[in-house]
């Protein structure tokens, strides 16, 4: 059978995530899943790996359902290094598990899915002239987010929910914060799910997209 490697920027596997992937592959590629933090503490990722001032900020979570904040700079060679190994074991396609934008990452001759490449121009054609939301993990990220949508001609507004937390008071927040302002929103990380998307429907009357269906649904047609 054909092998799906996919490459989170936390730890693997990820039962929150794979899922889903699993679900649109249908049994016809095997999911191959490797984690940048594979093996770490959190302590040392804390220390080590969290961002400096003018970082671009990432977030993830650890095997055991914590999560943790890092800097795109500090991992970048760490997640080279996992892409690396997955063309070792002659893995043709790998998915990157984060929406985030990662310049200069490679395969030599597998085909290095990369959602943050995908989404917004995908996004952009379905949005067409609505206005359009963005809920976010972490506040810190507003401005790389921006900036990744508006080459695609999107301005989008933003709110914050973070996927790693059980509150649901933070949906209701972001949920209400965007609710008059636009047309359709976009959950713009890997992690957060179908819950999310009902939650954040039911509170806005608007449609929600999901980072992680849209990419096991073009994925599927990949495959």
């Amino acid at each position: 059978m054909a092998k799906l490697g996919m490459i989170t920027i936390g730890q693997a596997p990820r039962q929150d995530v794979a899922p889903v992937i699993e679900k649109y592959i249908d049994g016809r590629s095997e999911l191959v899943q490797v984690g940048v933090l594979d093996g770490l503490k959190k302590e040392y990722i804390e220390e080590h790996l969290s961002p400096e001032i003018g970082d671009y900020v990432l977030t993830t979570r650890l095997e055991n359902g914590d999560s943790v904040i890092m800097s795109r700079e500090k991992i970048q060679p760490i997640l080279q290094q996992k892409i690396n190994q997955l063309e070792k074991m002659a893995i043709k396609q790998i998915l990157l598990l984060c929406t985030g934008v990662f310049p200069g990452i490679h395969t030599t001759s597998s085909y290095l899915i990369e959602p943050d490449k995908i989404i917004p121009p995908v996004v952009k054609s379905i949005v067409g002239q609505r206005r359009f939301g963005v809920i976010l993990p972490l506040a810190e990220q507003e401005e790389s987010l921006r900036s990744k949508f508006s080459s695609f001609g999107m301005n989008p507004y933003f709110a914050v929910a973070s996927p790693f937390k059980n509150d649901l008071k933070n949906y209701e927040n972001a949920g209400n914060e965007l609710k008059d302002k636009v047309d359709i929103i976009l959950l713009d990380c890997m992690a957060y799910s179908e819950q999310s998307r009902e939650l954040v429907s039911k509170l806005t009357d608007l449609p929600v997209i999901v980072s992680n269906v849209m990419m096991g649904k073009l994925i599927s047609e990949m495959i």
